[in-house]
């Protein structure tokens, strides 16, 4: 179910930007006086405006909805069960038996030497 809204979402995420990049600025207005509005007749005569934006409108809540179902199914994969295999510090801190740095029970030196200052 969720791939299939994921899939939808990217879908009407892809229409959204191919409708709002087809649609006018404000300032297209003064270009149409001079004869470059003719073009839109396939829109009818008040242009593409009104469809334009009513399908931007229609992607837009859509694209909201799917956003909105996407979380929700993000959020009850997000709760973990009790038992996911990572295990405690405690443990984690039992299991190593290798010598750190920290350790000093081994005899060994672990301090670096020190540089001796007044050298000729």
């Amino acid at each position: 179910m969720q791939v299939a809204i994921l899939m939808i979402h990217v879908a009407i995420a892809i229409a959204l930007v191919a409708l709002i990049l087809l649609q006018q600025g404000k300032g297209a207005d003064a270009g149409a006086s001079f004869g470059g509005g003719a073009s839109q007749t396939v829109f009818g005569s008040r242009g593409s405006g009104s469809f334009l934006s009513r399908a931007t409108a229609v992607l837009a809540a859509a694209f909201f909805a799917t956003s909105l179902a996407l979380a929700y199914f993000a959020s009850q994969a997000g709760e973990a069960p009790e038992e996911v295999g990572i295990p405690d510090a405690e443990v984690v801190e039992q299991q190593s038996a290798e010598p750190t740095l920290d350790d000093k029970g081994n005899g060994a030196d672990n301090a670096a030497p020190v540089l001796e200052e007044g050298g000729n």
